[in-house]
Formats: C-alpha cells, structure tokens, sequence
C-alpha cells in the first residue's frame, strides 16, 4: 500500500486509461445503504492534483447525489483489469453541481457531449492511496455498452425530467437527492 499526498501525473494518466470506476457514498444514519456505482463512458476527470470531477448520467436510482447533498463523504475507487495490477482509491469530499450553477458549463466542457446529463459531482481529494490489486481478475475490455446513451436520447430533455422527478428525487433511505428546477 502506497499513499501519495496528491494525484501524481502518472496516476492521472493510468486513470485516464481505466474504463470503468467506482464510487461509493453513504448516509450519516446507521443502517443506511451504502451505495456503491460503477461507471464508464468518459465520465471522470482529473481536474487537478487533487480535484476530480464525475460527469452524472441519468439511471435507475440518485443516491450518490442524495448522500454528497447530506454529507459529502466518497471515495472513488479504480482497478487495472489489465496490464500490472493495481487499486487505486480517492477519498475525498463532494459537491453536487447541478445544471444552471455558475461553474456548471466550466465543468461539463471538460467531457465528451452525452445525452441525459444529470448533474456534476466536483470532489475534493484528501487522500490518494494505491494498493497492489493482485486479488483483480485479468479482463479484456470489449467496449462501453451504446443502452445508456440511446435511453437517454429516446427520451429526451422532457422525458429524462419527468423521470428524474418520478425515479431520482429521493435516496432508497428517503434522503432528498438533489433536482434542478426542470428535474434535472
């Protein structure tokens, strides 16, 4: 195990290469949800030494908003499938950016254009941590799947509202999870 106080060049660039990451939230009450999200698509950034912003997409539940809105506390995490082993583990603190905030299009230029954008989570970094991932299984990375972001553009802008406000309003511990004005 190796902890870094910043996120080093070379580990930006590792996580550059990663096709998917993790992250992990949880409420302050006790015997709440912990929740923990896979992602892809070209959704992370590293913003600098020790900020990393997440692109958020439109799914089935909202509970990393819900519990950065409450308490701020994640760790994302990243694994090598391929190539050396290695984890590599962020723990920080988060902030919700919703569409229509002052920093909002500063930050959501940093990414690809992707239909049904959610919000932006901006974390600070306080920790950087690499361990050795020899326990990660060798995969062969095939492709980021298309179904997220084909649902997203039949939807549309007012279909991905009403759902944000039908299925992304409230944690699964009923903690409000942050929506813009429009349900975003």
């Amino acid at each position: 195990m190796a902890d870094h106080d910043h996120i080093t060049d070379e580990l930006r660039d590792w996580m550059a290469a990663q096709p998917v990451y993790f992250m992990a939230t949880a409420p302050l009450a006790a015997g709440g949800h912990v929740n923990l999200s896979p992602r892809g698509l070209d959704t992370l950034r590293v913003a600098d030494p020790r900020r990393v912003v997440v692109l958020d997409l439109t799914g089935s539940g909202n509970e990393t908003a819900a519990h950065l809105a409450e308490n701020g506390r994640v760790t994302v995490m990243l694994c090598a499938f391929s190539g050396p082993p290695r984890i590599l583990r962020l723990y920080g603190s988060g902030r919700v950016v919703a569409p229509g905030a002052p920093d909002f299009a500063d930050l959501c230029a940093l990414f690809p254009p992707l239909p049904g954008v959610r919000q932006i989570f901006d974390i600070a970094v306080r920790r950087v941590r690499t361990s050795c991932g020899f326990g990660v299984p060798l995969m062969d990375f095939r492709g980021q799947r298309a179904e997220l972001v084909e649902w997203a553009q039949k939807k549309g802008p007012a279909g991905l509202a009403e759902y944000r406000r039908r299925r992304n309003a409230v944690s699964l511990d009923g903690l409000p999870a942050p929506l813009d004005e429009d349900g975003g």
